[in-house]
Formats: C-alpha cells, sequence, structure tokens
C-alpha cells in the first residue's frame, strides 16, 4: 500500500495510539496509513501510556488534544479550537488520535492517566464510511484515516492548517487501495493473502 501514500505536512502534530490488538492484527490498517500519510505524526502501541515518557513530553510541549467524543468536546465542524484555549498559549497543537475498538478505545482513555486532562475535539459526522470490508457499530463511525481526514478539512477551514484540496482528495488513496486489494482477495479464496485455506482432505485407501 505504501506507493499509494500521498503525504501531507501539517504544522499540528498527531499522534496514533494503538491498541496492541491493531498492531497484532494488520500491518495495512487505516492507523498505520494515517501515521505514513502524516510526516509529521507518531505512532505508539499500547493500553495505557500514563508513564510514557515520550508521550508525556508531547503533552507538555505542545496545546494537545484528543480526538474522543463526548458531551464536553469540542466540536469542530462548530469551533474554533484554538479559540476555545488560553489566548496566552503560544505552544503548536497537537492530536491524539486512538486507533482500536470502540470497547478498547474506553479502557485505553480510562488506563492512560496522562490523557485525561487532555481536550476532546469531535465534529459532526456527514460521511458514511468506506470502510466496504468491516461493519461500523454505528452509521456515523468512521476508521481512523477517514476521522483523520475530516479533522484535517476542518482545520484548513479554520485555518489552521493551509491543506490543498486536492491532497485532501488524494489522503484516502491507500485506504481505497487497501479495500480493494482485500475485496479481490476475497473473491478469490486461493489467493495466497487470504490468511485461512480450506484444508485439504485425506485420500481414503480403496
Amino acid at each position: 500500500m505504501c506507493g499509494h501514500i500521498c503525504p501531507i505536512e501539517t504544522h499540528t502534530k498527531f499522534i496514533v495510539l494503538m491498541h496492541p490488538k491493531e498492531f497484532k492484527k494488520t500491518k495495512n490498517g487505516t492507523g498505520h496509513l494515517t501515521h505514513l500519510s502524516l510526516p509529521n505524526s507518531e505512532l505508539f502501541m499500547g493500553i495505557d501510556f500514563s508513564d510514557n515518557a515520550r508521550i508525556n513530553e508531547i503533552i507538555e510541549a505542545y496545546e494537545s488534544f484528543i480526538l474522543y467524543p463526548s458531551s464536553h468536546a469540542i466540536n469542530l465542524s462548530h469551533q474554533n479550537p484554538l479559540a476555545e484555549t488560553s489566548l496566552h498559549v503560544k505552544k503548536p497543537m497537537a492530536i491524539f488520535l486512538i486507533d482500536s475498538t470502540w470497547a478498547c478505545s474506553l479502557k485505553m482513555m480510562r488506563e492512560s492517566k496522562n490523557l485525561h486532562a487532555l481536550a476532546h475535539i469531535s465534529f459532526d459526522s456527514t460521511k458514511r464510511s468506506e470502510f466496504k470490508i468491516k461493519e461500523q457499530p454505528l452509521e456515523y463511525c468512521l476508521s481512523t484515516i477517514e476521522s483523520t481526514l475530516t479533522v484535517l478539512e476542518l482545520l484548513s477551514q479554520w485555518q489552521i492548517e493551509t491543506i490543498k484540496h486536492e491532497q485532501l482528495e488524494a489522503f484516502l488513496t491507500p485506504f481505497h487501495a487497501m479495500i480493494h486489494y482485500q475485496l479481490v482477495c476475497i473473491q478469490n479464496p486461493l489467493h495466497q493473502a487470504v490468511r485461512f485455506k480450506p484444508k485439504k482432505s485425506k485420500a481414503v485407501d480403496a
């Protein structure tokens, strides 16, 4: 999938927090593709990041937010996140992204004490996920890379980022390529990329 990646340079730092299950399951999941598509990003694997020195360093050095829907989240569709922070703060912006199932994400948020103080951000979901090979729990749920694209679009609207329209349009190219590849594999059960293959029946002597 690497040949399909169209990197986008951003002022905002993105931090992908990946659950171990996602890390072990596949190396071309949407969390990995998101990280590879954003040069100004870092990826960490784990559940409890409370004592992760690098993450704590980022939280201290940046005006940090976490993409997580909650009743008190700053809605990027209607609010400029930097306008909601103290005016005297001149730190660069960082956004944490959780790459996991909803159930595992809740545990990661609960266990990682250093994430508790981060302001939550969210957005109005007006798109349906294009993740054809994976059923989302609710119609407004998006994959990590799709959610990141929406965040990039909204940061551009607030002029926090200056990303060209054609770059945003190309951001999901590796995601679409990954889906197409897996659909081809599904249609051809003998494809070498299919993980589980039917066992050959043993010959029975007459």
